[in-house]
């Protein structure tokens, strides 16, 4: 794509962890004197919040699949506008919490609109930014559904509207992230999310630290 700096996604269902090991992968670089750009999907910018709140919120039960995908590329593409080309372009390391593979697996496995469909959208959308790397944490749907349920803040803000959909949903979203590692293995990486925190922690690193040492010539 033609970027200067270094852009990695975290990738899996609801529940995987990949926030919480986003977060501390994103400790670990600050600690190596490297300040990490973060990007969060949806939402990261003023006009992706608004979009986020429409898309998770599980009163939207009407919220049909086509208006969905259309809104994830929405707040996407202003992201790649104001926060994760320029970051890029100045050589920054920039560490997403999803970005597009999530809308191939839930909108085009999940709600079964198709992969073509979503990749179409894409071009127009991410103007050719895509991750050079991405870590799909990989678990059991009913694991990480049941989890992220569990966790819910009770802070008035209802984000549940995905965690709500029937397991069969979360299978399809499954298959749709293992279809997408098996074409591009050599961009996602499938880290096994079943093991301890510290140990999914290690696997990360042990994935991206060749690809930091050489774009950003930082050890971790």
């Amino acid at each position: 794509m033609g970027a200067a700096g270094l852009f990695l996604s975290f990738e899996g269902v609801d529940g995987s962890g990949k926030t919480t090991q986003l977060e501390r992968f994103a400790e670990r670089l600050r600690s190596a004197g490297v300040e990490p750009v973060l990007a969060q999907e949806p939402g990261g910018t003023r006009i992706g919040k608004e979009i986020r709140a429409l898309l998770l919120d599980s009163k939207n039960t009407d919220l049909r699949p086509i208006p969905e995908l259309l809104m994830y590329f929405a707040s996407r593409a202003q992201n790649i506008a104001e926060v994760i080309r320029p970051a890029l372009e100045a050589g920054r390391i920039v560490v997403a919490d999803r970005f597009t593979d999530a809308t191939a697996a839930y909108q085009g496995y999940g709600r079964e609109l198709g992969e073509e469909v979503v990749r179409r959208i894409e071009a127009i959308a991410c103007e050719g930014v895509e991750p050079d790397c991405t870590l799909w944490l990989d678990i059991d749907p009913s694991v990480g559904v049941r989890r992220a349920l569990d966790r819910a803040p009770d802070d008035g803000k209802d984000e549940t509207r995905f965690e709500r959909e029937r397991l069969d949903f979360y299978a399809r979203v499954r298959a749709g992230y293992q279809a997408i590692w098996k074409a591009a293995p050599e961009r996602v990486v499938r880290i096994d999310a079943s093991g301890g925190i510290d140990e999914i922690e290690a696997a990360i690193l042990e994935a991206v630290r060749p690809k930091i040492a050489e774009r950003l010539g930082v050890e971790l």
